[in-house]
Parts: C-alpha cells; structure tokens; sequence
C-alpha cells in the first residue's frame, strides 16, 4: 500500500510626525520643486498565502469529488500496480481535468516502446493483461485486486508454471527440508528475467483459505497444511530422529521449514527474499531512466555524439533458439575520466533493447549495464589509446529484430550515443549444411570447466573476444577488424548438420581455409583438412584456429573458410576481412 499562520502584515501609521508638523486630517507640504509620491502598500496574493484548516478540508473534498468517475478508476484500478509514487503524487494534485488528461497522455506515452506510432502497445498490453486477471483471478474481489493479479499486471505472465491447485499430498524438495506432507493450493511462478530485478525469480502463492484467494508469500512452509499439527507432515531430518518438529517454531527467521541440509542456506537467504519482496511489489521501474527517454525519443544532443561500434553474430542453440551475441566497442579516449587520489576512472552506462517487427520488445531482449575503466592516473594516456569491449548474448527465435542501444558517460551526461539497427537472424534447418558467424578474434583461449557455457565472450567452453571493426566519422560501412603484426589472429566457426554416412556412421567434409591479401589478389595461406580428423562422429564441428601475423605485411586480407560436404553433395562458405598495421 502506497503511502502517498496565515501571514498578516500591519502598517503602522503614526497620528502625529513631529517633523513634518502633520495633524490627523491634515497634508503635508511638500518642498519646493519635489513631487511627493504617495507610499504604494502591496496587497497579498491570495494565491501565494497559506491556506487554513478549513479551507485544506474543503479542497480535499473538493479533490475527491473531481476525482469521482473516469479518473478515479484509471489511478485507483487501471495503472495502480504500475505508477510510480511521485507520478501518483503529481496527478492527486492537478487542478483541472485538461491537465489531467494531458498526464494520462503522457503517462502512457513515457512507457511506449514504439513512441512514433499512433498504437501504444504498452497501454493495450496492460488492459489487456487486466482483462485477463479479471477471468481468472478472481476470488470473492475483482481480479486486478489480488497478488497473483498485481504481479500479472506489472510483469506479465510468467515463463513457466508449478501448480498445484487442488494441493493434497507433496514431496517436499530438499530446500525445504524433504519428507512428505499435505499442502495447501499453491503455484510457484518462475520468470527467467524481470527488468530491474533480476533473473531467474521464483515468485510463491498459496491458498489457504482454499477459497481460490492465492496471496503471495516469502514463507515456503505457509502452504503446508500439517505444520501445526503434531507428529504429522515430518522432514526427512524429523523422521531420521535428528530434530524435532518444534524445532521449526524455535527459529527467529522467515520460515518454517524445519532443520535438513540446506537450512543454513535458507537461513542466509532471508534477506535476498525480503528484498525480493520489497522490489516484486514496486511499480516497475528502468534502471537507467534518461537512457530509456533518450532511446523512446528524438532528443537532439546537446554535446558532442558519443560514438561506439557494434557487432552481432549468430550461433545456433536449438532448431528455435539462436544465440545473437552483441559486442560492443568504445574507445576509451571518447571516455571522460575523473582523477582522484592518483586514480583514474571512466564510467559508463548502457542500455540496450530487442524488439520484434510489432515492436515489442522480446523476452530476454533487455539489458543493463554498468561499465568501468580504472587506471592509475601516470598510465592514463597508455590507457586511452585502448578500447573497452562489453558483450551481451540474446537467444532469439530465427526473424527480423531491431537492436537500440544507448551509452552515457557517466562523467559528462550531455555525452550521449545511440546505435540502431535491424537484424535477420537466420534459421539453421536440419537437412542443410550451415554455419554460424565467422568470428575472428583478438583473444581466443580455453575457460575452467566452471565456467564453461557461461559469462562474457565464452562461447561453449573457449573465450573468444570478437574484434570489432570501426565505422568512419562520417557513417557507413564498418572497416575491416584491425590487427597488428604483432598479434595472433584467432578465428572461429560452427558447422551444422554435417552429414553421416550410413554404414561408417562417421562424417566426411573437407574444410579449406585460405587467406588472400587484396592489393595483390595473392593467396598467403592455402590449407585443408578432414573433420574425420577432427571429430569423425559428429554431425556439427567447432572450428578454432590461430594464426600469427608477424610474417603479414600490412595491408587488408581476406579469411575465407569453404566445407565440401561429401556425403550430403552440400557446400557452404563464409569470410571475413582484416587489416594488418
């Protein structure tokens, strides 16, 4: 729940001024050659002055009345889990029903994810999601009122479900102590990300006035039905004779669950859910509000662009799912440093988003960011002649998306930079030979076995850092990425649905890989290979390779990598283009 003397001034005036030899009644002489003007009194603004007790009382009166009908039910039902407590503030004391509507207008258009066109998806997604909790919610209120209501109205509907409507006996997970029980009617809502909250969020409600009023709850023992009566519903911990069930209610946390392994675990945890609690029942916010106001708008810049480059690439996942990964690449001398105590650090801020060609933003298809570089200040002008390199994978289904990003410079907000474009994220069919993007690297190596499959630029269990290629000052087409002699070039590809053969059961493709130097249309490197020799089994190959470039002359280069496919007679090629200084 939202927790949303009268000045009098006297002018003294004198019956006699000895000076001046005045009488009541009478005027005074004014010297010769001086026009007298008469003192001007300033009459108080009736506007300015503070209001009494009575007339306070009568403008809250005056207020709810207006506030009857149309605008009562949009701040009290239609956007109540989504505005914000100044928003609210603010339109409680607009005076008229013109500025009121002028708020609404804006309200919704702040939240537009698509602010050139005539149609508000965000306005249409939330009265649609209230309609929808109306019909199933419902529980001797209106849907909207109630927990489950609340949350699918401000987030959505949630990735995946655990129901258990009816409740009745249930096999406790570990976590919450083992054993068997009764429970009340619960589900568990699961949500993979919620924007400005995190990812992978469990949200819990149970029943249990089992009279179809499902409220929210941090306490996971709350949908047990037999947790007060004795001897019945025991954890594995009580049943093993290692504690016993009062134990449950002796303990100063959250919950009730009992003693087993993972209680200390809980018990540490209290915090993290009590946060989560405080936040889930927030109005949705944007980190990075400015951010999201510069990208929602055509706000012209007030200091210089803050220029940055961006690559994506494809990767397949599943038949569905494709792996888009984002690099992004700023020059640390577009940075603004800040020098405190021999130390100095540039900050920025990025924010980016996915959407579909409706304009809405995907699953997934957000991300926030901070990003620092710290230095000691004598190492500063080393520093800046270098880049900063962020990443952000987005799986996607095959499409056409658009991708806007935004950064600021944390030291100098004016300096502001947006990048904007569309991308066709290509299908990997099964009975085609295909190929993920060519990525050609400046850091390529293999990651512990903890962190494999996860983190920045790890791409199954190797960490590849893409090189990104830079656009000229005045737009167009990225240069190719640069290398210096004194580098290795890394390159790597994913080849998919290569074919088997029936009887060996093995693969058979060649894969040749060629360098060309393009002033000279001359090959500098001509090799091949057998994936029998590289994994005779397997129908997808991951391609790795480094090469270094000290015997390179400067100059561009052209990679290209061909596989000849001897069992499906299919062939499929990519390249890529570098410089060498």
């Amino acid at each position: 729940m939202r927790i949303p003397g009268r000045l009098v001034t006297f002018l003294m005036l004198l019956p006699t001024l000895a000076g001046w030899g005045l009488a009541r009644g009478q005027e005074a002489a004014a010297p010769t050659g001086v026009t007298q003007t008469p003192p001007t009194v300033e009459k108080p603004n009736p506007l300015k002055r503070r209001l009494g007790d009575k007339e306070k009382i009568q403008q809250q009166k005056d207020l709810k009345q207006e506030l009857r009908g149309d605008y009562k039910k949009w701040l009290d039902e239609d956007v109540r889990w989504i505005i914000t407590p100044p928003e609210e503030e603010a339109f409680k004391h607009l005076s008229n029903d013109e500025e009121r509507d002028a708020f609404i207008e804006s309200f919704w258009q702040r939240r537009n994810p698509s602010p050139d066109s005539p149609e508000n998806e965000y306005r249409d997604e939330i009265y649609a999601r209230i309609a929808y909790a109306n019909e199933h919610f419902a529980a001797g209120k209106p849907g909207w009122m109630t927990d489950r209501g609340h949350i699918y109205i401000a987030y959505g509907a949630p990735d995946d479900k655990d129901q258990h409507p009816s409740g009745g006996e249930y096999e406790r997970p570990m976590d919450e102590g083992g054993g068997t029980t009764a429970v009340y009617p619960f589900e568990v809502w699961h949500y993979r990300y919620i924007e400005g909250i995190g990812d992978n969020i469990d949200l819990e409600f149970v029943d249990t006035c089992q009279c179809g009023d499902f409220h929210y709850t941090i306490d996971r023992s709350e949908k047990d039905a037999l947790k007060n009566v004795p001897n019945a519903g025991l954890t594995q911990s009580e049943e093993d004779g290692q504690s016993e069930k009062k134990d449950r209610f002796s303990s100063a946390g959250l919950e009730q669950l009992g003693l087993g392994p993972r209680s200390q675990q809980n018990q540490s945890k209290q915090f993290d859910r009590l946060d989560l609690a405080a936040k889930i029942m927030a109005p949705p916010v944007i980190k990075y509000q400015d951010l999201e106001a510069f990208m929602t708008s055509s706000k012209i810049l007030t200091g210089p662009p803050f220029l940055f480059d961006v690559r994506t690439d494809y990767m397949k996942v599943t038949n569905d799912t494709v792996m888009v990964p984002i690099t992004l690449q700023i020059k640390n001398s577009d940075i603004t440093f800040d020098t405190k105590d021999g130390v100095s650090v540039g900050k920025v801020e990025i924010e980016g988003r996915v959407s579909n060609i409706t304009h809405k933003i995907v699953p997934g298809g957000t991300f926030e960011a901070p990003v620092e570089v710290s230095t000691p200040s004598e190492l500063l002008p080393a520093t800046q002649k270098g880049s900063s390199v962020y990443w952000q994978d987005v799986p996607l289904k095959p499409g056409l998306y658009k991708i806007d990003i935004a950064i600021k410079d944390v030291n100098n907000p004016d300096h502001i930079g947006r990048w904007t474009r569309s991308v066709n994220v290509p299908k990997f069919d099964d009975d085609t030979l295909g190929h993920s993007s060519l990525i050609l690297a400046d850091v390529m190596r293999r990651v512990p076995s903890k962190e494999i499959g996860g983190g920045s630029f790890v791409l199954g269990d190797t960490f590849v850092r893409p090189r990104v290629g830079v656009v000229p000052p005045g737009g167009g087409v990225a240069a190719p990425a640069a290398f210096s002699r004194a580098q290795t070039l890394n390159f790597w590809m994913q080849v998919y649905n290569l074919g088997i053969d029936d009887k060996s059961k093995q693969n058979d493709a060649t894969v040749t890989y060629q360098i060309v130097n393009l002033a000279t249309s001359k090959p500098v490197l001509d090799t091949q290979e057998s994936t029998k020799k590289l994994s005779p089994n397997a129908d997808q190959l991951t391609l790795e390779k480094s090469l270094s470039l000290a015997g390179f002359q400067p100059g561009t280069y052209q990679l290209s990598i061909k596989i000849d496919d001897a069992v499906s007679k299919q062939q499929t090629e990519e390249s890529a283009k570098f410089t060498v200084n």
